[in-house]
């Protein structure tokens, strides 16, 4: 069991050297997601309704929760490529979190069977 706990610790000290680095590093951070849309108008004769239709956009839009509500924003072409990228560096530190408490759980659990004394057989139920 040592030799795995030293593992679980060493993999663990690396994401922690890593996580480090990355926060040194990363840009700014933002939760939620980017998407494109493209809309139908509704004129009729506009090219949004010809065959085959070629709607309008693409449309770039930031939603993210707030309170427990969605709440979006409309954006550039410029604007979305900045939030895809601020959306991928939290998502790449979440990531890293992620996989250090995944480690502690697993190292917790082998410190606790160390730890834990002896318990006595239950006796049978007769």
């Amino acid at each position: 069991m040592p030799d795995r706990l030293e593992r679980y610790e060493l993999t663990y000290r690396a994401l922690a050297a890593e996580l480090a680095t990355e926060l040194a590093t990363v840009g700014f951070i933002s939760q939620g997601s980017v998407v494109s849309r493209y809309t139908s108008c509704g004129k009729s004769g506009c090219r949004c309704q010809g065959d085959p239709p070629q709607r309008h956009g693409p449309y770039y839009q930031w939603s993210r929760a707030v309170a427990g509500k969605t709440v979006s924003r409309r954006l550039t072409g410029a604007e979305a490529e900045l939030y895809r990228g601020w959306i991928a560096n939290r998502r790449r530190i979440e990531q890293l979190i992620a996989q250090m408490e995944q480690i502690s759980t697993t190292a917790g659990e082998l410190l606790l069977r160390q730890a834990a004394p002896e318990r006595p057989a239950r006796p049978a139920k007769s």
